[in-house]
């Protein structure tokens, strides 16, 4: 909280207060997350715009390898027998 202080000293109380109803919001508290907001806050980025792929856009992995997961296979003959 002495940091949220001297930081108001330096950006004003009003942008301080609004970076930290963001923490509080986020649950963001860790050391450089207070200083990440005021930055977000200063570049004029809109404020809870959230951009979110969708599965035609990501690059994860999809689940069709699993499908076959607890499945029986038929059994395999011995090779060269």
């Amino acid at each position: 909280m002495a940091h949220a202080v001297e930081l108001a000293a330096v950006q004003g109380s009003d942008r301080v207060d609004q970076a930290l109803r963001l923490a509080a919001a986020a649950g963001r508290f860790a050391e450089d997350d207070l200083v990440s907001i005021l930055e977000h806050i200063a570049a004029s980025k809109p404020v809870g715009q959230v951009i979110r792929a969708d599965e035609t856009h990501s690059v994860q992995n999809g689940t069709i390898a699993w499908q076959a997961l607890g499945r029986q296979t038929a059994a395999r003959e011995p090779r060269g027998g």
